[in-house]
Formats: structure tokens, sequence, C-alpha cells
């Protein structure tokens, strides 16, 4: 059986600690080859999960592969991701698709071009409470979708880690790296409908403040360049919107991650799952008992991955629906810094 060969850029944790462990699950795939600017860690890495080369440069890298799991800073996503693609080469890249929408219709041009696989690691897709929920809507059991509530918070939880408070490398903090899990998978429940006008502000007073209490880690005030607190409200070309709120550090009880979207027949609340309905002269809320779970969500999406550049599925995420999510991403952004909705083109 002709295994696909992978190659990874980048190994970071979220490399070493979900995306090649679960490409170890996946009996036709193998990791061959692995890339990072650290290369005493990218020897380590191959040492530790058996790979064979430890490439130095991306070019090189490609030669010995047939698809490229991206996982750097948010920077790179869009120069290596088209670099491999023009080479055919099948594409992974870990979320936000790119730093902004001009980097996204380069990915996705690449993509058209080469014929090969473009998929944005959007992992909440696969999660079993997504997936049934997904099923739930597409049955027609809330109707058709009016208002979605997001919710992606953290107490005090800003990563004091890596670049993630590095604009020039992340482009954005709290939402683009955070919020934008949340932001895709409502979008993608309710059909992937197009965004065209986002109102949005950022914060980072928290943040800011000195000796900021912390649970990951310490915060320099100095080198904080991103947001840790961002609200928008997105309106949809089907003439739905979306209420949106992320957050790495807010004065709120506890985390709190849902999606809660109304409908014309029914509401759905994601995590937990419920759904929630009048029928036969009450109220009803559904609670979802039991939801069968094949396995862990990042051996699936790994799988997934797989199947498609063996042309057997469809890629579940269209590299469109993720340049959707980084579109709205770029407009909030834009929206906080001029104090005034934006339309998106």
């Amino acid at each position: 059986m002709t295994k696909l060969r992978n190659g990874v850029l980048g190994t970071g944790g979220i490399a070493t600690e979900r995306h090649i462990p679960a490409f170890k699950h996946v009996k036709e795939a193998e990791i061959t080859a692995v890339m990072d600017v650290n290369v005493e860690r990218a020897k380590e890495t191959a040492e530790k999960f058996g790979v064979k080369h430890v490439c130095t440069s991306l070019d090189d890298m490609l030669e010995k592969i047939d698809a490229l799991l991206i996982t750097t800073p948010n920077k790179f996503h869009a120069p290596a991701a088209v670099q491999a693609l023009n080479a055919g080469v099948h594409v992974m890249c870990e979320k936000p698709m790119a730093l902004n929408t001009k980097e996204c219709e380069e990915m996705v041009l690449a993509a058209e071009k080469s014929g090969k696989v473009l998929l944005i690691a959007y992992h909440w897709r696969f999660m079993k409470e997504s997936r049934a929920a997904k099923r739930l809507i597409d049955s027609g059991e809330i109707g058709q979708p009016l208002v979605i509530r997001i919710k992606s918070m953290r107490r005090r939880k800003v990563p004091g880690w890596g670049v993630f408070t590095n604009r020039d490398l992340q482009g954005g903090g709290a939402l683009i790296d955070y919020g934008c899990h949340l932001l895709d998978l409502a979008m993608w429940l309710t059909g992937s409908p197009k965004p065209y006008e986002v109102s949005g502000t950022t914060f980072n007073h928290l943040s800011m403040q000195k000796d900021m209490v912390n649970e990951w880690g310490t915060i320099n005030p100095a080198t904080f360049e991103v947001e840790d607190h961002a609200t928008a409200f997105i309106r949809l070309e089907n003439g739905a919107v979306v209420m949106l709120e992320t957050s790495w550090a807010a004065n709120i009880p506890k985390d709190e991650e849902t999606i809660s979207i109304s409908g014309t027949k029914g509401g759905i609340e994601v995590f937990p799952l419920r759904v929630n309905k009048a029928e036969n002269g009450v109220l009803v809320n559904s609670d979802i008992a039991w939801i069968p779970e094949e396995k862990p969500f990042a051996i699936l999406q790994a799988e997934h991955f797989v199947s498609c550049c063996f042309g057997e599925s469809t890629p579940m995420s269209s590299p469109e629906e993720s340049m959707y999510v980084s579109s709205i991403i770029e407009s909030v952004y834009e929206s906080a810094k001029i104090g005034n909705s934006v339309k998106i083109r």
C-alpha cells in the first residue's frame, strides 16, 4: 500500500502534541520529514517520532513529500502554502488561514491552479458535539438560522509562551488565535453564509496592567502588541446576524465556550448540546443524552485530510469558507481601528 508522505513545517507544541501523534494513527500516512527554524528542535522531534528527514529548506522538503502540514506562526502560512501547492503538494494549514484576505485569495488561487487539496485545520468541526449539531441543523430541526451567538471566553489565560502576543508574526491576539475556532464552527453549522458587514471593537486593558494575574505564564506589557478581548456584530448575506465575543483575559466567573443559534423553528446550543423549541403549547428544552464518538477529533481530522489527498473525500472545510472567517477577522480589526462598521467586499 502506498502511503501519503507528509512533511511538517514547524515543530512547536501544536505539531508535537496533536498533529504528529494523530497522523501516527493513520495507517495510510507517514511523517517523512520535518523542518523548523530551530534546527535542534526539529532534530529532537524527528528522533522522538522516528522521522527520516530533517530539512533545512522548504524546497528540499517539498521534494520528499506528497503533503505538507503547516504549523508555523501565522505570518508564514500563506507563503509556505502557496509554495507547496505550486510544487504540486497537498496542504493542511493550521488556523487561521492567513493574516488577511489578500493572502487567503493567493492560497485559494494556488489550490485551484494546482488541483491539490488545501485544508485549514479548524479542528472544532470534528468534535462530536459539532458533528451532531450539524446533523440536527441540516435536518431542519431549528429551521432557518436567524441569530448566532458565539462566546470564546477565558478568564485569565493569555498565552505566556511562543509568539502569541507578537502582532507582526500573528496578526492579532485573542480573536485570530482563539475566537476564530468557534467563529468558523458557527459559520459551518449554519451553512457557511457569506458575511457582508462587520462592526467590531478590541481591547487590551487587562494585559497592559502591571503584575497582571494570569494562569498561563507571565505577560510583559512592554511587549504585548495585540488584543486580549474582542467583540463583533456581523451581518450575513442570508439575513442572519452573528454576535461574537472572545477573550484571553476577562473579568468573568469562569471560562465559557458556547454557540447558541436561534432559528425560525427552534434553537440549538452546542456546548453542551441542547435543542430548544415550542411544541404543543409548551416550551421544551431537550438535552442530548449521548453522542457516539468514534475517535478523538485530531485523528478524525488527520484521517479526513489523508482521504481527501487520495481523492476519496471532499474537504470538510473549503478554502473559501476559511477565507470568509479570515475576512471577518480582518474586518473586525479594521472596524475597531476606524471606529465604524466595515463592508466586506
